[in-house]
C-alpha cells in the first residue's frame, strides 16, 4: 500500500482516512455503462501483478465491502475524477471514460509498486488501499511527449511500453516523429519506395555531427500500416491521442532519396542521395512543385485513415496532424529557377513566403477534410491559416506570438523540456547534448508565459516533453534521457502548481522516491538520482553541451 502523499502527479485535493480496503479473492470489479474499456484495461493489470480474480461484479462495489466500482458521473469535467475508498470498497467516478481511467491509474499507485508488474511475487501478501477520498482534474488539456523515431526507430513493441508508461503517468498525446531526413517510418501503399529505400541507411553518425566515430551497421525498421493501426487502437484504450508527424519542407532527405523527383532537381542531383547517416540541418528541402504537392496529399490521404479522428471514442486530439515546418534552409531555393518562378507566380516576397504558402496549402488540405494542422514554430513566418496550431519549441517566443495571433500553443521550448539534453554536468553523463536540465529544472518550468493576458494564455493547450533520438540508440538509451524527468513534465501538466520558484521540489523528491520503486517495477531504465551506472555511460563518445544558464525566454 501507498501512502497518498506519494502520488505522481500529485492530486487536487486528499482526505486521508483511518482504514483501509483489502483486495482479497472474492473481491469484484464492476464497471458501469461507457467504463467497460477501463474495467477490461484495470482488470488485466491487476490481475497480472496480485494474481487476484477480480471477477465481474453487478454493483459499484461489492456489499463485503472489497470490491472496484467505476462509474460516469455527468457533473464531473471530461478527465476529472472522484476517487473514495471507504468501508464499502473503492469506488472510482469519471466525467467520462477518459476521467474514470486516471482514477484508476491513482488507484494502482495506491496499491504499491507491485502492482506494476506483469506477474505475481510467488509470496504472500495482501493487496490493501488506504481509506481515502481523492478529487482531481489535470490543468492543461494536452499533456505529451513527443517520440523521435526517425533518426533511431523504436520498434512496435517499444512504442506500446511507451504508450502505457505514459499512461501511468497520466499523460494523454503521443506526438509521433515518424519521418525525417535519417528515415521514413511509416508505410504508405501507393509510394512502396519510402519504406523499401528510405526507412534504411548505410551508416550512422555515433555521437554529435562532430564526432569520428561512426556505427557501420545498417540501421532501420518501419511500422506497417497495421503495426500503425494497432498503436493507434492501444493507444485509444488508454486514452492517448497520437499526433503523426510527416516533416515537410526540410527534413526530408529520406523521402527525396526514395524519390528524387521531390527535391530541387535543378539545383542538385537528387538521383545521387541517400538516406542521411549523420545529424543537423539538412540542405536538401523538397521541391515547391505541384508534383511534390500531390505526392504529398497522396501521403496524407493514407495518414489521415491510419490516425482517424472520428472513430466512436477517438481522444481529443486525434483531429491533429503535425506537418513539421522547422530548420527548412532557402538556398537551394534560392538557386531553383522552379522555385524562383514559383515565387513570381504566386507574388510572393520571398523565399520565407513560398514556405508559408507550402504550409498554408496542407492547412487548407487539412481544414477541408476536418483535420486540424498543428507544426513548429517557423510555421507562423508569413502568416499562418486559421485553425492551424503551433508547437512553441525555440523558446517562449513563438507560442506568446502564436497565442497573440489567436492561435492554439503547445509548449515545448527546447531550453527546458526536451530530454535528449543532459542532466548534469559531470564528465559521466552519456552523449551529453545542450544545457542542463536537471529533475528539478523540469519540475520548476512553467508553460505559460506571464506577459500573456488571460484571454491568450487560454490558447496554451498545454505542454509536452520532446525525446529527440539522435543518440538514445535504442530503448534503454531513451529510458535513461526521458526518465525520471518525464515524471517531473508529468505534474507540471496536469497539477495545479504553484510559481516556480515555490515549487516544493524537497516535496517531489520525497515522492520520487515511491515513485522510483513504481518505475522499477515497469523495468524503466531511469537515471538514478546519483548519476548514471557504469552501463549507462558512453564514454569517448563526443556530444555538444552547451555551458551556462539556457535564456529563459
Amino acid at each position: 500500500m501507498t501512502s497518498p502523499t506519494e502520488l505522481i502527479p500529485a492530486p487536487r485535493n486528499v482526505v486521508a482516512g483511518s482504514g483501509e480496503m483489502r483486495l482479497t479473492a472474492h473481491s469484484r470489479l464492476c464497471a458501469g455503462p461507457a467504463t467497460e474499456g477501463v474495467g477490461h484495461w484495470l482488470r488485466t493489470v491487476l490481475r497480472q501483478a496480485t494474481g487476484l480474480p477480480l471477477r465481474e461484479g453487478r454493483e459499484p462495489a461489492d456489499a463485503d465491502g472489497d470490491g472496484i466500482g467505476l462509474r460516469l458521473d455527468p457533473g464531473l469535467g471530461p478527465e476529472e475524477y472522484r476517487l473514495v475508498s471507504d468501508r464499502n470498497g473503492v469506488l472510482i467516478e469519471g466525467g467520462s471514460a477518459a476521467g474514470v481511467l486516471w482514477g484508476a491509474q491513482t488507484l494502482r499507485q495506491l496499491l504499491g509498486p507491485d502492482a506494476y508488474r506483469r506477474a505475481p511475487l510467488g509470496r504472500d501478501r495482501t493487496w490493501t488501499v488506504p481509506h481515502v477520498t481523492i478529487e482531481d482534474a489535470p490543468r492543461f488539456r494536452w499533456r505529451g511527449l513527443m517520440l523521435d523515431v526517425a533518426r533511431h526507430f523504436l520498434p512496435k513493441e517499444g512504442v506500446l511500453r511507451y504508450l502505457d508508461l505514459m499512461a501511468a503517468h497520466k499523460l494523454n498525446v503521443l506526438h509521433f516523429h515518424l519521418t525525417d531526413d535519417q528515415g521514413w517510418r511509416i508505410e504508405i501503399e501507393r509510394y512502396p519506395r519510402l519504406t523499401e529505400v528510405g526507412s534504411w541507411r548505410a551508416r550512422t553518425k555515433l555521437g554529435h555531427r562532430a564526432s569520428p566515430l561512426w556505427n557501420d551497421t545498417p540501421h532501420g525498421g518501419h511500422y506497417t500500416q497495421d503495426d500503425i493501426r494497432e498503436i493507434v487502437a492501444y493507444a485509444a484504450e488508454r486514452h492517448i491521442s497520437v499526433v503523426p508527424e510527416i516533416d515537410v519542407p526540410g527534413h526530408s532527405q529520406a523521402a527525396i532519396a526514395a524519390y528524387p523527383e521531390l527535391g530541387n532537381t535543378d539545383v542538385v542531383d537528387t538521383s545521387s542521395l541517400t538516406v542521411w547517416d549523420t545529424w543537423g540541418i539538412n540542405p536538401n528541402v523538397l521541391a515547391p512543385t505541384d508534383t511534390t504537392l500531390r505526392f504529398y496529399e497522396g501521403v496524407l490521404e493514407e495518414v489521415l485513415e491510419l490516425f482517424p479522428a472520428d472513430a466512436t471514442g477517438a481522444p481529443a486530439y486525434s483531429s491533429f496532424v503535425h506537418i513539421g515546418g522547422d530548420e527548412c534552409p532557402k538556398d537551394q531555393w534560392r538557386a531553383s529557377d522552379v522555385a524562383q518562378k514559383r515565387i513570381a507566380d504566386l507574388g510572393l516576397a520571398d523565399e520565407d513566403a513560398l514556405q508559408s504558402w507550402f504550409i498554408g496549402h496542407f492547412a487548407g488540405w487539412l481544414a477541408e477534410r476536418g483535420r486540424r494542422l498543428i507544426g513548429w514554430d517557423e510555421i507562423l513566418q508569413g502568416g499562418l491559416a486559421p485553425g492551424a496550431a503551433v508547437s512553441s519549441w525555440r523558446g517562449y517566443a513563438g507560442g506568446v506570438a502564436a497565442a497573440r495571433a489567436g492561435h492554439d500553443v503547445v509548449m515545448c521550448p527546447e531550453q527546458h523540456v526536451y530530454l535528449d539534453h543532459r542532466q548534469d554536468a559531470g564528465p559521466e553523463e552519456p552523449v551529453p547534448i545542450g544545457y542542463v536540465r536537471t529533475l528539478e529544472d523540469v519540475y520548476r518550468f512553467e508553460p505559460v508565459p506571464a506577459e500573456l493576458t488571460p484571454e491568450e494564455a487560454g490558447r496554451v493547450l498545454g505542454t509536452q516533453a520532446n525525446a529527440w533520438s539522435e543518440v538514445t540508440e535504442n530503448q534503454a538509451r531513451v529510458d535513461y534521457q526521458v526518465f525520471p524527468r518525464l515524471a517531473a513534465l508529468a505534474e507540471v501538466a496536469w497539477s495545479t502548481l504553484p510559481a516556480p520558484a515555490e515549487r516544493d521540489f524537497t516535496g517531489f523528491e520525497r515522492r520520487m522516491a515511491a515513485h522510483y520503486r513504481r518505475l522499477d517495477a515497469l523495468g524503466v531504465a531511469y537515471r538514478p538520482p546519483t548519476g548514471p551506472l557504469p552501463w549507462q555511460r558512453r564514454p569517448g563518445v563526443l556530444g555538444r553541451p552547451i555551458d551556462g544558464t539556457p535564456p529563459s525566454r
